[in-house]
């Protein structure tokens, strides 16, 4: 080959390394962190700040608000390749279009989905923070100034505060649609807001500030469950998001983190501050929305959508249950046998059970009302408001519960009992969906995947009455 030949070739290789990049990237975290990784590569040495501080360069997150507690985003280092740089910016860049599509999100490996701004926000002010659990900022870039446009309006708050949605794609998303009206917080901005707050607290304390940015993000998304499942799990991985965040911030303090963004916005567009009637009158509505926000992310269980785990429609009109109800029947399966513990291994076994149900044995759908995994979720089946097929003579007076395994034997894991007993049942009842004082039973259930004497019913058996104390 001659040198001219060398030279054409080589200056294609580099258009096409360029247009490859953007085009070979999906919303999906792994490759999120293949982008940074790459951007990493790129500067070999850098600290993580200079790389955040690039992310947010590329993403065009350089507003006044941001600047006030990080600065700005210029950074020394290398150019960026333009089609790395255009997808972080598509997928930084946060927005609900028109049509209920969420953009600047990705699917992350336990299933759930995160807008990625809050995230990085917050992970690039805990590392900037001297202060160990006090970061500076930390909750205004994550979720304050976000949950004070939500909880500003009137109610009901679950008009602005609530969607999840289904992507086009699990194994290559690329589109993410809400499944319900858009409104003005997301649950994956909700979860990006948290994970923000969890990691930024995590590194401000500088037992991660040896690692790469995208060796942190692996550590947190990416962490494999085994046999112990999350009983034996670390504490610093995004399956115990809601319980990690509740376990930093008290909602009063979120409620004050809120009113303080609100005043740093109206001080940075050069406004004056509230008078006492108007600030008195945003205190006590941001309270009452708060109680909503605690509801619906810090005291329910995180509840993977029918569309996430592949469910076919419903065969037929669904019965609408007739709320509050009186009871709340738990069960195990027989089939599958086996605890699960991905969102992967989840979600097929969902699939199976719901072809068993609809197929074999003719029902509609998927006969119970949730199901609880051991990857840290309760999935979705008929949901709140469908009446069941899961405990004979007593569907249209209580929610059917399963716990994917047989366990007859044993026990499931102290965390899935946790997520049923504690909060599953905690959500219903402050959702008005339960009456206050319920009654929490254990089935033996018509089919044979349970048997007298068992561990399991023995188990339930002292749940029974639980609601009294969940009022």
């Amino acid at each position: 080959m001659d040198k001219g030949c060398w030279k054409l070739t080589l200056a294609l290789v580099v258009v096409l390394a360029n247009t490859y990049t953007e085009a070979s990237f999906s919303r999906h975290m792994d490759d999120f962190i293949k982008a940074v990784k790459q951007v990493e590569d790129g500067d070999p040495g850098a600290e993580p700040v200079a790389v955040l501080k690039r992310l947010r360069r590329a993403a065009g997150l350089d507003d006044a608000f941001i600047q006030h507690f990080l600065g700005n985003a210029e950074s020394s280092g290398p150019e960026m390749d333009a089609g790395l740089s255009e997808y972080i910016s598509k997928a930084v860049q946060h927005r609900v279009t028109d049509d209920g599509r969420e953009e600047g999100v990705v699917l992350t490996s336990d299933g759930t989905t995160v807008a990625l701004r809050p995230l990085l926000l917050g992970i690039e002010a805990g590392f900037l923070s001297k202060s160990g659990r006090r970061v500076r900022g930390l909750y205004q870039l994550t979720l304050a100034k976000d949950l004070s446009l939500a909880l500003r309006h009137s109610s009901p708050l679950t008009q602005h505060l609530r969607p999840d949605g289904c992507w086009d794609n699990l194994t290559s998303p690329q589109v993410f649609t809400l499944s319900s009206t858009p409104t003005l917080l997301t649950t994956a901005q909700v979860n990006g807001g948290m994970d923000g707050v969890v990691v930024g607290t995590e590194v401000s304390a500088k037992t991660k500030s040896h690692l790469k940015l995208s060796s942190l993000l692996t550590e947190y998304y990416c962490h494999q469950l085994d046999n112990g499942g999350l009983d034996a799990a670390l504490r610093f991985i995004s399956r115990r998001r809601r319980e990690n965040f509740k376990g930093l911030v008290a909602p009063p303090v979120l409620v004050r983190k809120v009113m303080k963004s609100v005043e740093l916005q109206r001080t940075l567009k050069g406004r004056s501050k509230m008078g006492g009637k108007e600030k008195k009158q945003l205190m006590a509505a941001v309270k009452e929305g708060m109680k909503e926000f605690v509801h619906m992310f810090m005291d329910c269980p995180p509840i993977i959508p029918r569309c996430m785990w592949g469910a076919e429609p419903y065969r037929g009109t669904p019965t609408n249950l007739s709320l509050p109800l009186s009871f709340m029947y738990i069960h195990h399966t027989h089939t599958p046998s086996q605890p699960c513990l991905t969102f992967q291994q989840c979600s097929a076994d969902m699939r199976s059970m719901q072809r068993f149900h609809q197929d074999d044995r003719g029902w509609d759908d998927i006969g119970y009302s949730f199901v609880a995994g051991s990857d840290g979720h309760i999935y979705e089946g008929r949901g709140w408001h469908w009446r069941g097929a899961h405990t004979l003579g007593h569907n249209s007076i209580g929610y059917g519960v399963s716990f994917i395994g047989d366990y007859a034997a044993r026990l499931p894991s102290q965390h899935s009992m946790g997520l049923v007993r504690d909060q599953l049942a905690s959500c219903a009842v402050g959702g008005g969906r339960l009456v206050a004082d319920f009654t929490l039973q254990g089935h033996r259930q018509v089919v044979n995947t349970s048997c007298p004497g068992d561990a399991f019913y023995n188990e339930i058996k002292g749940w029974e009455h639980y609601g009294e104390v969940k009022n």
